[in-house]
Formats: C-alpha cells, structure tokens, sequence
C-alpha cells in the first residue's frame, strides 16, 4: 500500500520495474475522426517529477540550489519510461550523458536572459554529444546527481525553452508556417521540435471526415515538420496529428489545430486553408476602398474602445441576422454607424476594437440568449437569470484566446465557414474605413486560454513546456488570470510578431493595444513594431496595458514592455495616474473605498455622507469636535480641513501630471510651492511621471475594465448631486482626457452616461449588463444588482441606489453628454497645441497658473503658447476646468490685457454646453476669469 501511494503521488516509486514498450501505431483516419483530442500510445509509469532545472541553450544547463559533490548525468527514454527514485538508481532509461561542471563564467548576455533562475551547479554537455540533442528532445530527459555507486541524490525534469531556442534558431527565419496554398501545390509546416510523428488530416469541409492522411517530414534545423502537396488545397480544413511526450501521461497522440490557423469551423474543431489573397475572400470594393490617411504623430490618435457585439446587439435599426456581427458595420444607416460617423466627423481617429481573434468562451454554434426577468431596479433576479447561461450564451469579452490569426466565428454569418469570417472581417474593416476611422485591435498574446492537454490548449499539446512561462518547479505562471505565454522564448515571440504582421497586412489593421503588455519583453515589441511597419508601408500606432507584476515585475525576467521601460520606443501605455486621481480611489476599491472621492467628484469641495462621516469621526479624534456635532465638527476642525485641502490639492497636481502627459522630466510648481520634474511628485509610492515622450502615455478616465465613469459617480458623488449635474461631471471627467497631452482613449458609450448598473467586471455578465443604446434614450442604470461573483459582497451598498430612480439620467441629460463630447473632440482636433509632438515642446509651450499653496484647487489653468507652432491655429490657448459646483473667479495677472476670447466651437450656437457661451467671463484689464459651475470652458488668442 505505501508503494501505491507513493506512485499516486509521484514521488517516483513504482509497483514493478518497466516493461518493455510495444512501437506506437502509425496515425490512421480514424485518429483523424476521433472525438477525442487525445490518444494515450504509450502511459508514463509514474507521475511527472518537477522540472526544477533549466536548459541555458543547446549544451548547458543549471540546476537551482544543487552544487554537490556528485556526479551529473541526464537520462534519456524515447518512450517516457524513466523511473528516478532518490536512494536508487535510475530505472527505464535509454541511455545517459555526463555532465561536467562549466569551466567558465556564463557569457553577459545568456546570464542576463536567465538571471531570474537561482543560483547552483552550472553543467555543461561534452560538444560530441551536441549532435544527438535534437533528437534526445524527443523523449523524456531527467537530470540526476548521483553518489559515488550511482544511487539517486536528487532527480528533475529540465525546462527546455533555452535548448529548443538554441538548437533551432533557424526557425525564427520560417515564412510559411501554418497552411500555404498557391497554384502550384500547398504546403503544411508546424513547428514541433520535441515530437516523434507529425500527420496532417485533410477534411474536405467543416463537416466531413478526413478523407486524406499526409505525413509530415521533420527538419533537424529548424524542428518543423512539412509536407508540400502538389494541389491547390485552399477551401479545404485540417487538423494536426501530434505525436509527442507529455510529462506525467507519456507519449500521446494529440489531434490539434495548427497555431498559425488563418480561419476555423465552427468551435475551432477544424483549421482552414485559404490564401488570404484570393478574391473569393474579399468583400467586393476591398482592394480599391482607400485607407484613412497617416496620422501625424501618435498625439494625433483619438481612440475609442467597441465591443463587436455591443455595438448592434441591441440596435433595432440593423438587421435581426446582423445584430451583434462584423456585418452590421457595414449598416451605414443604422443609428451605431450614424453615431460613429458623426464622432468621426468631431475628431474621433480610431475606433479598437475589444478581441475579434478566435476565442474560447464564446459557443459558434448554439449559444443561448437568456431570458431575464422584469424586475426591480434592486433585483438579484436580472443577474441570476444573466449568470445561469453565462457558460452558454453569446457574450465574452474576448480576452481568452484560442488562435491568434484567425477571426472569431461567433460574429460572422456562418461559423461552419471558414470564408465567411475572413470575408465579413474584412467588410467590418472596410465600413469602417468608409466612415472615416482608422480601425485599431485589442490583441492578447501574455495568456492562452488554456495548457497542458485541455483540448482547447493549442501550443502546449505541440510542444510541452515550451510556449507558457514555468515557475521554479515547471509549473505555468497565472499572473494574468490565465495561462502565461512566454514571449522572452524565440517561437513564442515569433508567433506574436507573426500574428500581428498577418492581421496589419491582410486585414488593414492600423493600430493596436495590447492586454497586459508588461509582460511581454520591450526587444519584442520593437521588433513587432518595425516588423508591422513594413507589412503596412505606414506606421502602425502600438499602445498597451504596461502594469508592472506578476513573476516579471521589475525586470526580473526581461527589460518589460511596462510604464517607465518604454521610453524612447514611441510605445504608448496606459497611466493610471490622472485616471485614479480624477475618478478616486482605484480600479479594486471595494466596499466603504467605493465612495472614496476624486477630483471631479467633490474631494475636498462637495463631500458625500461617507466623506462627511470620515471627517466627523476625524475632528472627534483630534479633540475639537463632540459625538453629536456631526459634520460641523469635521467643518472647524483645522487638522481635518487641512487633510482635506492637502489632499485636493495633491490630487490636482496629479490631474496636472496627465495633462502634461505623464513626463518625468516635465517641471511643475506642486502643491508645496516646490519646483520639480513629475517624477519627483508622488503617485502611491510611484513616480507620477515616467514617459520620456507624450506619444508614450495613453490617458483614459473610463475603459471595459472597473465601473463605467458613470457607474463609479453614483458612489462618489453627494447622494443629491441632480442627473443634469451628474452629466456635467462626466463631461468634466471627458475634457480633462481630451486635453491631455498624449493619445486619448474613451470607452464606447462614456459620452451616453453608460451604466452596467454598477457592475465592476462585466466581462462574462452577458448583454444585459453590456448594452448600448445608441439612440440615447436609455443608459441602463438601475437594471439589477450585477452578477453576483465579483459584486455580490458590496450588494447591500449597492441596492439603495439603484433603487433611487433620482440617479437615473433623462434623455436630455444623455444628449447633452454626447453632443458636449462632440465638442470636446472638436476642441481637441482645432488645434495641434492639444496633441503636442515632444516632450520638449510640452514643457516649452505647456504652463500651468494658478498652482502652489495660494492655488484655488478646484479650477485647473492650462496655456498652450501656439505661436510659431505648426498646427496651432492659435496664438495662445488657455483652458479652464472648474470642477466645483459654484462658479470662480481666477485672477492671472500673466494674462492681463491680452485678446482672449471663447473658442469658436463654444460661440457657436449649436454648443451642447451653454454656459460658457452665457456665463464665462473674462476682463482684459485685470486678467480675470469667470468659469461658470461644473464647465470646461477654452479661451483663444486668434492671429
């Protein structure tokens, strides 16, 4: 019994010494029609070790915290039946290599890549036993340190990314992997270095059984198997037999998909052969369809971030069949293209889209649409109803990717065909190229979905343990939810640069944003670049998720594609730092924290019951205040007026560092009177600025992630702030994002008061909680508490005030948000002073009034000095946002007698906000400014 359980728990005891092994059976048809992903040829004996090791490149490896006085060798098995049980000596291998300890000190840059792995013995393999790694690769390899009468001390797997970089590095320069048809045949090639067989199934739809078993050849250089047909294949499907070592199961017969599919049938069963060239897979018009034109700088990118099925889910005007589909793009009356249209007109440049790759969560076929209930505003029974079907119904963020270069089925017309998704893609690119917009996509290379031998784990069941980062035991990372990729390893990286050229040169994908770029290396990322580049003959706009954590926070694994990494690259990543500031708190604040206020939303001018309550408790405990004297204690307390003030402050010196566009080297006068650059100025222990140039700062106040802006207000704002003010502060919220320096990025429905009824994490919370009503007659707040999973613990926070119909805006109130956004991104698109080029330029004609310890803290000075500048239109340009909800006068003797007046889009009568034109003052002779309530208001200086 001991022995059982010690083979069930994988120390490597077995009941009985390994038998010999029958050969495999060669792959059939029958393999290729099986339902099942996978066929076990030959089991493991045991359960697999860890792989605690690591191969440095072809010939050396390094094993953490073991430098004893044993001998090294590494055992290999073609078959998998290594048994290694410390105190014995090795069973079941094929044979052994001995290992020397390094003579020399590593070389600068293999120790740089792997400085991450503890320090212990460094081995080296003899050079004659180079030319037998290959293959060795094949099988299992087990690294034992043994005493002095080859008893076991110490047994591992060894992490081979390292080895398979170095053994075929030829493979980086492959131009055809994946499926290539042309007249003159068609060629299969999948990289599989560590497989022992490769077969491909020829299906000849979607539907049918394989009617063809191609063997694949392998390629020692390079470790890709191909196979060259003399027809053209294209219109055909296939899929992959594997044959390969799986750690732990044994050699296994997985029957895959191919990576580099360009498209799919429906549920991905089945990759799609297709030259993407082919004018069978153009929608009529594509190669004639011009482009919008170049931007002129990355400033110049005014970003809005869609869902596809957000966008005509629920708009009556396209339809039925179209309704959630790439082809109600291609609707140009219906009231989402309209709506599009006229941002474009405003000044809107990209629309990006949230993932249209193929994904894994969404059923092509058969997903359900639930049927919620009518219920109160306060309901469990809306989410209940959500969350039953979540599994099935039709609605996923995207960002669980399944194969990264072809388009997701669930939002074309047919799923079973591989055509229709290329084809309808690409009508949704080019509808909206007609439009005016550039069409940019969030792409997720960090993650998979899944690894291992889930049949929905497409890299790990061709090569194991090579495309997912390992922890120290070998086990895959899950920093970023999912399934760590690694694309510090050279074919992980291709892969992604691959991936993006193919969507760029095929698709006319001008831009992207990348989900949790900081985990991907800064070096792959300018070769993506330069790579995306060429393939458009144009530059192509990168932007991305640079958070910093995870197992390569601070450059432990790699220089990151993270804020502060990227300097000089022209990268653009996201900044919290303006966006926590003007929202409050952050994007995980839960429970009392959700009222925490920001800078729109009355910190320290327009305190809510939470706020008012804090500072009560705050002036009882300095002693000035009385149990019952509520908040007129917290009013004459001087400690707590003075946190309050300080806070503000400090918060307004953080919205000045976005709008300075998060520049470390950019001199502000802080709160303190202090002169200093804004990396000196303090973000929660972080430097506030970090970008070198504006380019590389995306400023955002609302995107998918976290509460709408609305949604975040109705816990910020005092519980009686009117629906027409509460529209005022989205708009306030809005305009200090448009006159930011660097690229701007809005969510879709931000400028229609979007609401998800207070949901936090809507990517699995179906189109009830997701909807857009581009009519702007209804925002949706107030339609059920959110699903329960990630809101459920703050439910009783939440229900009195969806209950409120108080909070709820009118139509009016929606319609002055959007058509005041409107004029938002006109302000920014009238002069290039908004969108400035270089860091040099912000801090030479960016200044900031009304700063230091005698500032009005709730009105916000900016002047734009636009003479000489190309692009400026203006002489001068100076912008005012009074967040308070009474009017203030500002005094700025620097601004005395000069010619100022309103913008030309607030003269116009046809502004969405009325109070500048009615109620902003300025006097010439005393250099004074009047900001109505609430109002963003611009001045200019005309030549």
């Amino acid at each position: 019994m001991p022995c059982l359980l010690a083979a069930m728990f994988g120390t490597g005891v077995v009941l009985a010494a390994p038998h010999a092994v029958a050969a495999a059976p060669a792959p059939s048809l029958a393999d290729c029609n099986a339902e099942t992903h996978a066929r076990v040829l030959v089991p493991a004996p045991t359960a697999a070790l860890p792989a605690t090791a690591h191969w440095l490149d072809a010939t050396r490896l390094q094993w953490p915290q073991r430098d004893g006085t044993g001998r090294f060798r590494l055992y290999h098995s073609r078959d998998g039946h290594i048994v290694a049980s410390p105190g014995r000596r090795v069973l079941g291998a094929d044979g052994a290599l001995a290992l020397r300890r390094a003579s020399a000190p590593l070389p600068p840059a293999l120790a740089s890549r792997f400085a991450f792995v503890a320090p212990g013995a460094v081995l080296e393999i003899a050079t004659a036993d180079r030319a037998r790694l290959a293959a060795l690769h094949a099988g299992q390899l087990v690294l034992v340190e043994e005493d002095a009468k080859g008893r076991i001390r110490a047994a591992t797997r060894v992490q081979a990314a390292g080895a398979l970089d170095d053994l075929h590095a030829a493979a980086e320069s492959l131009t055809d992997l994946g499926a290539t048809p042309g007249s003159d045949g068609t060629t299969l090639r999948l990289w599989a270095p560590t497989a022992q067989r490769v077969a491909a199934c020829l299906h000849a739809d979607g539907r049918a059984g394989a009617h063809t078993l191609l063997p694949l050849t392998a390629d020692a250089a390079t470790g890709a198997w191909s196979y060259r047909h003399t027809a053209n294949l294209s219109g055909q499907y296939y899929t992959y037999l594997v044959d390969v070592l799986v750690p732990g199961t044994g050699l296994v017969r997985n029957r895959v998909t191919d990576p580099y599919s360009v498209s799919l049938t429906t549920d991905s069963r089945r990759s799609y052969i297709a030259d993407l060239d082919a004018a069978a897979l153009k929608p009529a018009g594509w190669d004639a369809t011009p482009r919008p034109a170049p931007l002129a700088a990355q400033t110049d990118m005014v970003i809005y971030e869609l869902h596809v099925r957000d966008f005509s889910r629920d708009d009556a005007s396209v339809p039925a069949a179209r309704r959630g589909k790439y082809l109600a793009f291609t609707e140009s009356g219906s009231d989402g293209m309209r709506h599009l249209r006229g941002l474009a007109a405003a000044g809107l440049t990209d629309v990006h889209l949230l993932p249209v790759f193929d994904l894994a969560t969404v059923p092509e076929h058969g997903c359900t649409a639930p049927r919620v209930p009518e219920a109160a505003s306060d309901s469990g029974a809306q989410q209940a109803a959500v969350m039953a079907d979540a599994a099935r119904d039709c609605f996923n963020w995207g960002y669980d990717p399944y194969h990264f270069n072809a388009p997701e089925g669930s939002y074309a017309s047919d799923a079973a065909d591989g055509a229709a998704r290329i084809r309808e893609f690409r009508a949704m690119v080019q509808a909206l190229h007609r439009a005016g917009l550039r069409v940019g996509m969030d792409v997720v290379y960090n993650h998979m979905t899944k690894s291992g031998q889930h049949p929905q784990s497409v890299l790990d069941r061709i090569v194991p343990g090579y495309y997912h980062r390992l922890d120290a035991n070998g086990a895959v990372e899950r920093s970023t939810c999912c399934d760590n990729t690694a694309t510090e390893h050279r074919m992980m990286a291709k892969l992604m640069v691959d991936s993006a050229e193919l969507w760029v040169r095929h698709y006319r994908i001008d831009s992207f944003r990348f989900d949790l770029m900081g985990h991907q290396p800064r070096a792959a990322m300018e070769q993506l670049q330069a790579r995306v580049d060429a393939a458009a003959g144009r530059h192509v706009q990168l932007i991305g998720e640079g958070w910093n954590f995870g197992e390569v926070a601070n450059g432990a694994r790699f220089v990151q594609a993270a804020q502060g990494a990227l300097n000089g690259s022209g990268i653009g990543t996201f900044s919290d730092r303006a966006r926590d500031a003007i929202r409050g708190g952050g994007p995980a604040d839960k429970g009392e924290a959700l009222f925490t206020q920001g800078y729109v939303n009355g910190l320290g001018y327009a305190p809510n019951a939470q706020a008012k309550a804090q500072n009560a408790i705050a002036a009882m405990r300095t002693g000035t205040g009385t149990s019952d004297s509520g908040t007129t204690a917290a009013a004459t307390s001087p400690a707590v007026a003075q946190g309050a003030a300080d806070a503000l402050t400090h918060h307004a010196d953080l919205v000045r560092a976005g709008l300075a566009g998060t520049l470390r080297d950019y001199v502000i006068t802080d709160r303190t009177g202090a002169t200093k650059p804004l990396s000196a100025l303090d973000y929660k222990g972080q430097p506030a600025g970090y970008a070198s140039q504006p380019g590389e700062v995306v400023n955002y106040v609302e995107n998918h992630d976290n509460q709408t802006l609305f949604d975040i207000n109705v816990f910020k704002l005092p519980r009686d702030t009117s629906s027409a003010e509460r529209a005022r502060v989205q708009v306030l919220a809005l305009a200090l994002n448009a006159f930011s320096q660097g690229v701007a990025y809005f969510h879709a429905g931000g400028e229609l008061l979007r609401s998800k009824s207070l949901d936090r994490n809507s990517f699995d919370s179906g189109d009830w909680f997701n909807r857009i009503d581009w009519t702007g007659q209804e925002q949706h707040f107030g339609t059920g508490l959110p699903p329960h999973d990630d809101n459920g613990a703050d439910w009783a926070l939440m229900r009195p005030l969806l209950a409120d119909a108080a909070l709820r805006p009118t139509p009016v109130d929606i319609a002055f948000t959007r058509d005041a956004f409107r004029d938002l991104l006109r302000l920014r698109a009238s002069s290039s002073l908004f969108r400035l080029r270089s860091a040099a330029d912000v801090q030479q004609r960016l200044h900031f009034a009304n700063t230091g310890p005698a500032q009005n803290p709730v009105v916000i000075a900016g002047h734009l000095d636009g003479r000489g500048y190309p692009g400026a239109r203006f002489d001068e340009v100076l912008y005012l946002v009074n967040v308070s909800p009474e009017a203030q006068t500002l005094s700025l003797p620097e601004q005395r007698g000069k010619a100022y007046r309103l913008h030309p889009v607030h003269r116009t009568e046809a502004a969405a906000d009325t109070r500048p034109r009615q109620s902003a003052r300025y006097d010439a002779r005393r250099g004074r400014f009047t900001v109505p309530p609430r109002t963003a208001v611009v001045f200019v200086v005309e030549p």
